[in-house]
């Protein structure tokens, strides 16, 4: 029986080249590469999962021209010489193995190469010293270096850069590229008024800045035939206020069209002014799904023969579906949901779209890139072990055992789905009555939709593998003397943490609650209230009870800079997004004010700056002062089974993200 989803599972042929449907898997580094800039085995490891998944093609982001030149990843691919061939060809024919384009982003990333990284300073169309390198300038305590403006010469040898990185990968193989000419990279520093300040043919109107970016598409098409498609790669919008905005990037459009196959469609700019407009592209948990869709819409009423791909927030295929039904887009390009679930396409092509993991958007992926170290999803805990499962599967166990799951949290969910995968005999002991864990409140706030959706999944897969034969046992605390009755051969210890409540003269007489709590039972909550803690659990309940027409203030024991490195560290760029609602809400938001007494109807806290005391009103007290593990009761199980076959996880062991729950409980019971 065919999908319900007719739309995305609709093939289409460009240049007589097949597309099997329209669901693209837009650009990720996935820091796989050599450090020489080659393709290695694990890069094409990790990039099958996205090919076995159904996707019509996967693009490999800011795929260098030239690394000598322009680099500005530590494992970033270079596209800059023929030795590059053979290994590409590796890549591509791994796609072709499942009716998949597998392909690249080809990019310069013009002034924003660090003098450092290629021994030179960087090139771009004007003399700029960009935010990012005043920034490094600062923190390496040397004078900030300019780009050199690109002259003629220059230019015509970048332009064949550009040509004979599209020809290696038509030679190897490869039927299509994404050249990218968004977010504040080479392409668009010719062609935004915010970095060409040139006075020559490539500077001034817009068509003159074209001018580049066109050369660059017909360089490809001349070295590449007309059997290649060329997808084209813009910020419809740089939303920085002497950037280019859609007005302008429409004229730009009616100038490339005619030199382009299809338009991929973003908004913003990658590192400039501090990532100000990182979330323009990459959206975070507190921000609309499909958040650029708007701008495809736009350009496919302005020119609709041209073929358009949106990007934006995209999280599921029902998405995708309205998105080309209604004629906003002609493809659709996903990158994280992709990676929290690479069988997504497949999934609702057999019309099975519950089975579908929702992606957090929580950048757990993101956060890799520079430290650096490999990205993996939070709750895809494959996509950490993709070398190691090869071909996505769990291996089955080769004795079966009895192996008690205690905690029904997102490591304790995920716990049981492997070691029933794995064909194991599971009980899954939850205390209370509901599946979740510590996700049940997190996802009570309306802005929290990603973790609400992700609760939903945890709940619909304990109801499936209880009907498949795991034993699920709710409103059942978990003791020794249980587990040791049923003489399990296995125990994975996934029981949480408790919140941490302060310890201060008074809150024995006035109680204060959990600030998650407060938010899911806001019958406790006065009007007046105090939020001790300003990481994102803080912010976040902040935010929701101010929704809620609350008075809320917020205390914190940290400086500014120190509690922002720490909700950063946790909740990463949706940490700016938090604080910048916070400001926009007038929620104040007192640093360094340490908690010493609550009274009736107030609390008094230290300035830690100052020494000064400061009272502050209120009528509730919510505590995010964090969560502290229940060792106690973990250690009490240690040895309800063989001691080497039991497994403290997620926050049982240390407070910590889904991510640390999950991929620990994946890797865990793979060893059971």
């Amino acid at each position: 029986m065919n999908s319900k989803y007719t739309h995305v599972f609709s093939p289409i042929r460009i240049r007589g080249i097949d597309f099997k449907n329209r669901i693209t898997l837009a650009p990720p580094s996935p820091n796989l590469a050599g450090t020489d800039g080659e393709i290695t085995p694990e890069f094409i490891d990790w990039f099958r999962m996205f090919a076995r998944g159904g996707v019509c093609t996967i693009y490999v982001g800011n795929s260098s021209i030239d690394i000598t030149e322009c680099k500005d990843e530590a494992f970033q691919l270079d596209l800059g010489s023929d030795s590059r061939i053979r290994n590409l060809a590796r890549f591509a024919d791994m796609g072709k193995q499942y009716g998949c384009h597998a392909s690249l982003e080809i990019n310069h990333n013009g002034e924003n190469t660090a003098f450092e990284t290629v021994g030179h300073a960087p090139f771009s169309s004007s003399p700029n010293i960009s935010s990012t390198e005043m920034a490094r300038a600062k923190r390496l305590g040397r004078d900030p270096i300019p780009a050199i403006e690109m002259d003629q010469a220059k230019i015509d040898e970048t332009v064949m850069k550009y040509g004979m990185a599209a020809q290696r990968m038509k030679r190897a193989g490869m039927d299509i590229c994404l050249v990218h000419g968004g977010h504040g990279n080479l392409i668009s520093q010719f062609t935004s008024p915010l970095y060409n300040h040139r006075t020559d043919k490539y500077g001034g109107s817009v068509e003159n800045r074209a001018r580049f970016a066109i050369e660059v598409c017909d360089k490809i098409r001349e070295l590449c035939g007309e059997k290649f498609v060329i997808e084209f790669r813009i910020s419809a919008d740089e939303i920085a206020e002497e950037g280019m905005h859609f007005d302008e990037t429409l004229q730009l459009i009616g100038l490339l069209k005619d030199h382009i196959d299809i338009l991929h469609v973003s908004a913003g700019l990658h590192s400039d002014f501090n990532m100000k407009y990182y979330r323009n592209w990459c959206q975070n948990y507190m921000m609309d799904r499909g958040f650029n869709v708007h701008y495809a819409a736009d350009v496919k009423k302005a020119y609709p023969d041209l073929l358009v791909t949106t990007v934006g927030s995209i999280t599921s295929i029902e998405m995708a579906e309205e998105i080309i039904a209604n004629g906003w887009a002609d493809f659709v390009a996903m990158c994280r949901p992709l990676m929290a679930d690479p069988d997504m396409p497949n999934k609702y092509a057999h019309n099975q779209p519950e089975e579908h993991r929702p992606c957090l958007r929580c950048d757990t992926c993101t956060k890799h890139l520079m430290i650096p170290k490999p990205i993996f999803c939070a709750v895809n805990p494959m996509s950490a072990m993709t070398s190691e499962l090869r071909d996505g599967m769990i291996p089955k166990a080769p004795v079966k055992k009895k192996v008690a799951v205690i905690g029904a949290g997102p490591g304790g969910v995920q716990a049981m789905m492997t070691l029933a995968d794995r064909g194991h005999d599971v009980t899954l002991y939850e205390a209370s009555g509901v599946v979740g864990g510590n996700v049940i409140e997190a996802a009570q706030p309306p802005f929290k939709i990603d973790c609400a959706d992700y609760l939903k999944w945890l709940q619909y897969q304990v109801g499936k593998y209880e009907k498949l034969g795991v034993r699920v046992l709710m409103n059942t605390r978990a003791t020794k003397e249980i587990l040791d009755q049923e003489e399990y051969d296995a125990v994975i210890i996934a029981i949480g943490a408790d919140p941490r409540l302060p310890d201060v003269p008074g809150a024995d007489k006035y109680p204060v609650s959990w600030a998650p709590y407060g938010e899911s039972h806001p019958e406790t909550v006065g009007q007046k209230v105090v939020i001790i803690g300003a990481g994102s659990v803080g912010i976040e309940a902040a935010i929701d009870l101010k929704d809620q027409g609350r008075d809320v203030t917020v205390i914190e024991m940290c400086d500014e800079q120190a509690a922002y490195s720490r909700m950063h560290a946790a909740a990463g760029p949706s940490a700016r997004e938090l604080l910048n609602i916070t400001k926009e809400k007038e929620i104040p938001i007192y640093y360094e004010n340490l908690l010493t007494e609550i009274g009736d109807g107030y609390v008094v806290c230290t300035n830690t700056a100052t020494n000064e005391t400061v009272r502050y009103d209120c009528d509730s007290v919510l505590s995010a002062m964090g969560m502290i593990p229940r060792l106690e009761e973990a250690d009490s199980l240690r040895h309800c089974a063989p001691e080497t076959d039991v497994y403290i996880i997620g926050d049982a062991a240390e407070a910590g993200t889904i991510s640390n729950a999950v991929n620990q409980a994946f890797q865990a019971c793979l060893h059971i």
